[in-house]
């Protein structure tokens, strides 16, 4: 199904609302997100980073606040 939306129309907080929306929605059926093979690459890499204490990470909402405040 085509979906049309006013994109140029929307301001970035609407554009951010509705990304939050998909990505909030997106977990009700995992299933049907099939990750792809170089996913898994990448995760164990980041998690080898981390394990040696090459990054460091922020929790999900800390992040949206942080994102939010660039653009605000």
């Amino acid at each position: 199904m085509p979906v049309n939306l006013p994109l140029h129309e929307m301001t970035l907080h609407e554009k951010l609302a509705l990304m939050e929306l998909l990505w909030d929605d997106l977990p009700r059926t995992p299933d049907a997100v099939e990750s792809p093979a170089w996913h898994k690459t990448t995760l164990d890499e980041r998690q080898q980073r981390l394990n040696e204490g090459k990054t460091r990470f922020s929790d999900w909402e800390t992040a949206k606040a942080n994102i939010r405040n660039k653009f605000s």
